[in-house]
C-alpha cells in the first residue's frame, strides 16, 4: 500500500486499474440487471455471468493499457493467472451477494413500505457494490505482485 502512496508509477497503475475496475463495473452492474430483469436469474447466477464478463474485460484493458509492460509473457499463461486470482476473488465476493441480499432487502422491506426503486433493485446493487470494492483491493494487490511480477516498480 505505502508504493501506491510514495511511488507515483505504482500510483498511475493504480488509478488506470481502478478506472478498468469502473469499465468493468458498468458491464458488470449492467449485466447483471439484465439477467435478473429480463432472464429472471437468481442474484448469485446473474452475478456470476456478470462477473466472467468484467474479467474478460478487465484482462483485456489491463494487459494492453494498466500493464502494457507486462506482456513479456505468455498470454495464455497471463490469462491463467488473472483468471485464477479472479476466481478467488468470486469466492470472496458470492458470500457477499448470497447473505447480503436476503438481509438488505428484509432490512428495507421492514423499514420502508414503499419506494420510487423498488427494494429488490437496492438489496441487489448495494452487496454488489461492496463485493466490488473488497474484491478490487483484492485483485489489484496480487494481480500487481503475481500476474504483473514481470515489471519493474
Amino acid at each position: 500500500m505505502t508504493a501506491i502512496l510514495k511511488d507515483p508509477t505504482e500510483r498511475t497503475r493504480f488509478l488506470k486499474f481502478a478506472v478498468v475496475g469502473a469499465i468493468g463495473s458498468v458491464i458488470d452492474f449492467g449485466t447483471m440487471n439484465l439477467m435478473v430483469a429480463l432472464a429472471h436469474l437468481t442474484l448469485v447466477v446473474a452475478g456470476t455471468i456478470s462477473f466472467i464478463s468484467a474479467v474478460i474485460s478487465n484482462f483485456t484493458w489491463n494487459r494492453f493499457w494498466t500493464y502494457p509492460e507486462s506482456r513479456s509473457k505468455p498470454m495464455m499463461g497471463q490469462l491463467a493467472q488473472f483468471s485464477f486470482v479472479n476466481a478467488l476473488g468470486l469466492a470472496i465476493r458470492l458470500p457477499i451477494l448470497k447473505f447480503g441480499e436476503p438481509w438488505l432487502d428484509s432490512l428495507i422491506t421492514s423499514i420502508v413500505k414503499t419506494t420510487a426503486i423498488s427494494h429488490q433493485f437496492i438489496s441487489h446493487n448495494i452487496p454488489l457494490a461492496i463485493a466490488i470494492g473488497v474484491v478490487m483491493m483484492w485483485n489489484f494487490f496480487v494481480n500487481r505482485y503475481w500476474t504483473y511480477n514481470d515489471i519493474d516498480g
